[in-house]
């Protein structure tokens, strides 16, 4: 039988788009340059949930650290300024550019020396801060071989395979060797086990860790899938490397997923599962092979997902940046050299609040004016609404409410942020 995978699916945390507001609002404005971003995964989820790319807040600084036992993924963030933009945008050559990426690094051997970059993935985003809605379309790209891989021997749970003394010696090899390199996790690893011992190294230790091998090799990947028959995405390409670098001298691989769990307290790895496939006889060829990876929506079709934070949000604090959001983007786009945060700090004093004073007023709001004082010892008549858009009928009953107090409630009424 072939080879299945279990693919990605995103888990974006609420803290990343805050994040990812801020920004956009102080940093990116209207940049639409790609952004370099880190997620994680790990195995820690109930049997059953898919495996998850995590992204939080942190996911934009590189320097942020990884929680234990999780593995890193670095990433591409591309955010678009329109909906239109992020619905256009090419999303085949999106995918094209970064499998030739990962195809060049695999050729070049940075991917050994260096096998983060196998586990690439990339983020296209638009964010309407009017509403608080993002729209979002993931992808983890996975090279392909022409005809698929072949299993020579099913998975088996590594508990049913690897003695009580063999888990504690690959668990503790790991962690030593973790510990070594000052990583979270190890994306990739080699292996050799014997009765009673288990010894591990660094994939670009292959040519003399596997000297002595036969034809058939031991491989490690950190595997944040939970299914018993079936081995999660990072997988991929890494055999894609393994079939380039050694496949015509590599006639069977063994792999181990390694499931390193912490629930409740407990960690376990014997629900790790271990198997044997062949790779392909055909040698790859010179261009990158054809490449998948784009996450499908919660409906099962291929398209973006969308999530709504509005309703995480109190509506005055939302008037209030949707009403920045439009003050920067005329900012932005009109007036680079205004100061805004001295129009928002401004004190305005209105002598009168007839036809030019609540027109003004309503243009010094427009434009962030958040203090405004209005002088006027005259009452409402029922000829002023018709003139006046800060007055209706009802302000004229009972003889006329104070302009300056009804102008004042209005401004109020229509934004709670003045």
């Amino acid at each position: 039988s072939k080879l299945q995978f279990a693919p990605f699916s995103s888990a974006l945390d609420a803290g990343f788009w805050h994040q990812l507001t801020q920004r956009k609002l102080n940093e990116y404005r209207l940049d639409e340059t790609p952004k370099v971003i880190k997620g994680y995964y790990y195995n820690g989820d109930p049997l059953g949930l898919p495996a998850r790319l995590t992204l939080e807040f942190s996911a934009f600084d590189m320097n942020a650290s990884i929680p234990a036992r999780c593995c890193p993924a670095f990433g591409t963030l591309y955010n678009t300024n329109t909906f239109e933009t992020f619905k256009s945008c090419d999303k085949k050559a999106l995918l094209d550019k970064e499998a030739n990426e990962i195809w060049e690094s695999i050729k070049s051997g940075a991917a050994l020396e260096n096998p983060m970059l196998l586990n690439r993935f990339l983020l296209l985003t638009f964010a309407d801060l009017k509403k608080y809605h993002f729209y979002y379309w993931f992808c983890y790209p996975a090279l392909c071989f022409p005809d698929g891989i072949h299993i020579t021997q099913k998975p088996v749970c590594l508990g049913d395979r690897f003695s009580l003394t063999q888990l504690e010696a690959l668990q503790k090899a790991y962690d030593e060797l973790c510990q070594e390199e000052g990583v979270t996790a190890l994306p990739y690893f080699l292996i050799k086990y014997h009765d009673n011992s288990v010894t591990i190294s660094l994939l670009k230790k292959w040519d003399d860790f596997f000297q002595d091998q036969g034809g058939k090799v031991t491989v490690g990947v950190y595997d944040p899938c939970n299914l018993a028959q079936y081995p999660g995405w990072p997988l991929r390409n890494f055999l894609i490397l393994a079939a380039h670098k050694w496949g015509s001298v590599l006639q069977r691989v063994e792999v181990l997923c390694f499931r390193d769990r912490t629930m409740q307290g407990v960690r376990d790895i014997t629900h790790s599962i271990i198997f044997e496939i062949t790779l392909p006889q055909t040698p790859l060829g010179p261009d990158c092979p054809k490449a998948v990876g784009w996450e499908k929506n919660q409906k099962g079709g291929m398209g973006p997902r969308m999530v709504n934070l509005s309703e995480c949000m109190d509506p005055k604090r939302l008037a209030e940046s949707s009403v920045d959001l439009n003050l920067k983007l005329m900012c932005w786009r009109l007036v680079p050299t205004l100061d805004l945060e001295k129009i928002v700090t401004a004190k305005c004093l209105l002598l009168g609040a007839g036809t030019l004073g609540c027109s003004v007023a309503r243009t010094l709001m427009g434009w962030g004016v958040r203090k405004i004082t209005f002088v006027d010892n005259a009452k409402i008549s029922y000829s002023n609404p018709v003139r006046q858009p800060l007055y209706e009928f009802e302000d004229c009953l009972s003889g006329g409410k104070p302009k300056a107090l009804a102008a004042a409630d209005r401004l109020q009424k229509i934004f709670p942020g003045v």
